[in-house]
């Protein structure tokens, strides 16, 4: 979702589907790499070669962490011969279960779909927004969808991937399809803009801030204060994966953990321009992208997201960590939506909790 991430549609059939290949492929997946025996430097002197990460949305400043996990040689340290980031938009779900990536960014919404309807085998293992920044957005001298009743007998552009989470929504305010009229748009605001919709599926951190600066006044439905307030940008993994492959996950999370912290510690401007570097090198390989990144609002962007990433939670607990309460929270958003699930449904935080028994050290990512 964004210019955005959005997940994709997990119809039951696409899910059934990419369940039957999970077991096929399953022995393939375990086995994916070696492990090393656990440490608190985990991955240090091991061998784990190469590893694909689905992530959501485009290459834009949304990963800026894994870019310098990349640029600052983390993932090397770590032990991984190449860490490939495959471009999205994508919740990383099918791909999970087909064994064609070993992890996923992706959001509480929709794991927990697919875990619930398909008893998908996928568990979240740690987080990087605290809170999801989907919204719906409006001009406030239009619709100005301020509360979730104002969408009632609208016309709301919502893309293809970000149906089930759009759904989501209505559920857990209690309102019908039929009570409004879903519009299917692409990424681009522009429907918005040219009033051809009245609201628009968004993210806080992107579209957002996309046409506040082409110099519209916006009204915000913030689904993290209307019923959702789910984990997203989260980690997960096949069940199969992490059984099998725990010291080659913590070695990645302490990567990742290293780049996310670079995002807080180094010049803004030196991280608009390493993210400006991958877009471009995505955009060269013909991946989805919207023209040339404009440096202001990929500042604006990371801005934004760092009040999603960093909480006071995460300044006492360390970066991707999913507290007690925040995950029962997500399980009650998710419940307002028709999916009920547990604690160890949905989540497994074991190794990010183990690598901050560890490597304390590493809860210090704030400058």
């Amino acid at each position: 979702m964004h210019t955005l991430h959005r997940p994709r549609r997990r119809g039951a059939a696409v899910l059934a589907l990419a369940a039957t290949a999970a077991l096929m492929l399953s022995a393939c997946s375990s086995t994916a790499a070696p492990s090393a025996s656990s440490s608190g430097d985990a991955g240090a002197s091991a061998d784990f070669g190469e590893i694909s990460v689905q992530y959501s949305w485009i290459k834009n400043e949304e990963f800026a962490g894994e870019f310098y996990a990349y640029d600052n040689g983390y993932y090397d340290e770590a032990g991984f011969s190449n860490v490939v980031g495959v471009a999205g938009p994508d919740t990383g779900v099918a791909k999970l279960l087909s064994g064609s990536v070993q992890f996923a960014l992706t959001d509480a919404a929709s794991v927990g779909a697919a875990v619930a309807e398909q008893d998908a085998p996928l568990k979240i293992i740690a987080t990087t927004f605290q809170k999801n920044p989907f919204t719906i957005l409006s001009l406030k001298d239009g619709a100005s969808i301020a509360t979730p009743e104002d969408l009632i007998g609208k016309k709301i552009g919502v893309q293809d991937s970000n149906a089930s989470v759009f759904k989501a929504l209505l559920a857990a305010n209690g309102i019908t399809e039929d009570q409004l009229t879903i519009v299917p748009v692409d990424f681009d605001p522009t429907p918005l803009m040219n009033g051809d919709v009245d609201g628009f599926m968004a993210y806080l951190t992107n579209e957002a801030i996309t046409v506040e600066m082409a110099g519209y006044e916006v009204t915000n439905l913030a689904y993290a204060e209307n019923g959702l307030p789910y984990v997203a940008e989260s980690y997960a993994v096949t069940d199969d994966y992490l059984a099998n492959n725990k010291d080659l996950i913590k070695a990645f999370l302490i990567a990742e953990i290293k780049g996310w912290t670079d995002t807080f510690t180094q010049p803004i401007d030196d991280t608009v321009a390493l993210v400006t570097k991958y877009y471009n090198e995505s955009a060269s390989a013909g991946d989805l992208t919207f023209g040339d990144l404009d440096p202001a609002k990929v500042r604006a962007g990371l801005e934004a997201q760092a009040k999603l990433i960093s909480t006071g939670e995460t300044e006492a607990n360390g970066l991707f960590t999913i507290s007690d309460d925040l995950k029962e929270s997500t399980l009650a958003s998710l419940a307002a939506s028709g999916w009920d699930l547990s604690v160890d449904d949905l989540f497994d935080t074991t190794i990010i909790d183990e690598i901050y028994a560890e490597n304390p050290e590493l809860k210090n990512y704030l400058p």
